[in-house]
């Protein structure tokens, strides 16, 4: 039976004890994926439980148009239809408004939905929001993570702090898709 937790904090040793502001516990295979509704792209909004029956890889990225986050987007658009052949969904998720995620789902033609989550909620529960080294500075913020979630709302992998490069490819053989 799939492990059911809440995001709590967790200290920079992966310990129990008092933890850093701002830091979320991560997912493990195994947990049970947080449900979520939020305001997306192509119509209205996106929920995880009505996707119970497929997999669903679900990518959390720091800011639409930047040039990482381009880069995997344009990655996951290239190869979606492989995933979905294989019973895989795609939804991304940043803290970016929704005009701002419309946009640049326009203007790079993304053909799967981006979500809005502007409050963090859902990119806390998932264990997305921690601290990160970027240019020899260390600072909180999104961590570019994914998480895939089997057909029955369970979490299969979870990885955190990915690199835009490469990374769709390397989940592709990860997931056994050709």
């Amino acid at each position: 039976m799939p492990r059911a937790r809440l995001s709590s904090p967790r200290p920079p040793d992966g310990g129990t004890g008092t933890s850093l502001t701002g830091v979320s516990d991560r997912l493990e295979p195994g947990d049970l994926a947080p449900d979520f509704t939020l305001p997306a792209t192509h119509g209205g909004s996106w929920q995880l439980s009505e996707h119970r029956g497929r997999s669903v890889v679900v990518y959390f990225y720091p800011a639409a148009g930047t040039p990482g986050c381009t880069t995997q987007a344009c990655d996951f658009r290239d190869n979606l239809a492989s995933l979905t052949a294989a019973g895989f969904d795609v939804v991304g998720i940043s803290p970016d408004p929704l005009p701002e995620l419309e946009s640049w789902v326009a203007e790079e033609q993304l053909p799967f939905p981006l979500a809005s989550d502007t409050e963090r909620g859902v990119i806390e529960r998932y264990g997305a929001w921690g601290e990160k080294t970027m240019y020899g500075r260390t600072t909180t913020g999104l961590l570019r993570s994914t998480v895939v979630v089997d057909p029955e709302g369970v979490v299969r992998s979870a990885s955190y702090n990915v690199k835009a490069t490469g990374h769709v490819a390397r989940l592709r053989k990860e997931l056994g898709v050709d």
